[in-house]
Order: structure tokens, then sequence, then C-alpha cells
């Protein structure tokens, strides 16, 4: 488990189970689904029920359950998980609480969330290109090994997530996120 940003860990399952898990003061993003998401909701079929309601992601408290699988194609990773953890991290560490995302080997998901986070709400990491952020990250997390789902669904959103942020969604239709100010976003 290695700190990578003020209170922002990244890790494998071993991590959580034996360093965080009944721990005080910690938020935790389980970036896999075996066998976080699956026992949570309960299912023993081969994949989540498609009309549960956490369907993509359940949040307990503060802990982020993401029915998230290592897959070879981005399209196999769903926008809006990715979304969702991104923002539970950002508002767990602006609650003051210690978070860690972790994943089963803590090289694909896990960390692939984590660098995802930097970019859209730090200074972390270089924006000039893909590459640039991703060598920046290599050097704060070595373990960083994606998937070709993983760094697909990065490449394909990269200028998603390093578009400025707006300060507050002010009612013009940008929701705070992903327009610049000289966009429209005030």
């Amino acid at each position: 488990m290695i700190e990578i940003h003020p209170n922002l860990f990244v890790g494998h399952q071993g991590d959580y189970e034996y360093q965080v898990k009944g721990q005080d003061g910690w938020a935790v993003v389980h970036a896999c689904k075996e066998p976080y998401h699956r026992q949570l909701l309960g299912y023993t079929t081969r994949g989540a029920p498609k009309d549960h309601p956490d369907y993509f992601f359940a949040e307990r408290g503060d802990r982020l359950y993401l029915n998230l699988v290592d897959a070879p194609d981005p399209a196999y990773i769903p926008k809006e998980i990715i979304d969702k953890a991104v923002a539970f991290i950002h508002a767990k560490l602006a609650e003051g609480l210690k978070v860690l995302v972790h994943c089963n080997q803590g090289e694909s998901r896990g960390p692939g969330v984590a660098f995802l986070y930097l970019l859209r709400h730090t200074d972390a990491l270089p924006k000039t290109s893909l590459d640039d952020a991703l060598a920046k990250f290599r050097q704060i997390y070595s373990a960083l090994y994606p998937s070709r789902g993983v760094s697909g669904f990065i490449a394909a959103h990269w200028e998603e997530y390093t578009a400025t942020l707006c300060d507050r969604d002010n009612g013009d239709g940008c929701g705070g996120i992903g327009r610049s100010r000289e966009a429209g976003c005030r």
C-alpha cells in the first residue's frame, strides 16, 4: 500500500484485509467485483443481476463497492463506475478521511481509478500528454500495470479527466465538471 497523494493510498486486496479493514478514519474503494461487490449483493450467478439498483456500484457508509472486472476491452468498463469512484474519493478526502483504492492485485483497476482521480482533482500529474502523466504516476506508484481495458479506458477519456473543473455548478448546464471558464462555465 502506497500513499500516492496526501491521505490517498493505492494497494491490493491484502492491504485492505490486513491493514485497513476495521480501522477508523478510512474510506475504501473496492475496485473489484470479486469478492466484495458479489458478497455485498449476495449473487451466485456469474454476474450481478442487471436490474439490481446496485448493479454498477454500491455505496455503504465509507465503502464503495464496484462491479468492476479487469476487462480486456474498455467497452466493458462503464464510465459511470469510474466517475462514481473518482467522486467518492474526492468527497471522502474532503471529509478528512484516508482513502484506500484497491483491486485484487493492485496493478490495474485500483491504480487506474487513482490515476484518474489525480488527473481530475489535483496538479500532481502533468496534463501535457497521457505518456507524461503515466510516467509521472509510475514514479509515484511503480506497480501500475493496467490491462488493455483499463489503459484503453484511460486513453479514451483522457481529455475529459484533464479538462478544467468549474468551481461549482452555477446553473449553466455544465454541472461543475468538464468545461473551462473560457467555455462558458463561470
